[in-house]
């Protein structure tokens, strides 16, 4: 346990800054699940409006730490992939 007061109040906002990362990583996973569902159904128009705003949500999350820059793009590249397989198709 933490001994000094600054070390007691850094665990503190290490607390808080997990909750708020934690909400921000199940918000932006919930973009992506809406995008998957829209591919499962086959619905194009769904998915595309789907991806725009999954990319968006990522690439804020990105940008807040929440997750590396290489893994909002990966993630957002193999969706766009796929829609626009579903597209094509």
């Amino acid at each position: 346990m933490a001994n000094t007061s600054s070390a007691k109040k850094a665990i503190r906002k290490i607390a808080r800054r997990t909750e708020v990362n934690k909400a921000r990583r199940s918000r932006v996973r919930t973009f992506w699940r809406t995008v998957e569902e829209a591919l499962e159904k086959g619905d194009a128009a769904a998915a595309q409006a789907a991806l725009k705003a999954a990319e968006s949500e990522t690439m804020r999350a990105v940008t807040k730490g929440v997750f590396a820059k290489n893994t909002g793009s990966r993630k957002v590249s193999r969706l766009t992939q796929r829609v626009k397989k579903l597209q094509n198709a």
